[in-house]
């Protein structure tokens, strides 16, 4: 019978909390000033109109309005604002007259 205890079981359980990274208010969403719209670590998206940049890198809004997603940017469109078209349609080419 063994009088010491296995090294094994001392040195584990150490696991950290997780830290609740990700989008919090998703495109489509009414957002007002203060909410926080996306936690990350480092800048993966960046803050567009009507939104700030905390010191731990989150995306807040600063003011009322709908959430935009455009590429790495993040938007807040007024309310009553439809989202525009990325681009405009290009218009047909008209033949030149002589």
């Amino acid at each position: 019978m063994a009088h010491k205890k296995g090294q094994g079981a001392s040195r584990n359980g150490r696991d950290s909390n997780g830290q609740r990274r990700g989008i919090k208010c998703y495109e489509g969403e009414l957002v007002q000033p203060g909410n926080i719209i996306l936690r990350q670590c480092g800048t993966k998206f960046i803050p567009g109109r009507g939104t700030r940049l905390a010191r731990n890198c989150d995306i807040y809004a600063v003011a009322s309005g709908t959430v935009k997603y455009q590429g790495k940017k993040v938007h807040i469109l007024p309310q009553g604002v439809a989202a525009a078209p990325a681009r405009p349609a290009a218009k047909p080419a008209t033949p030149a007259t002589k």
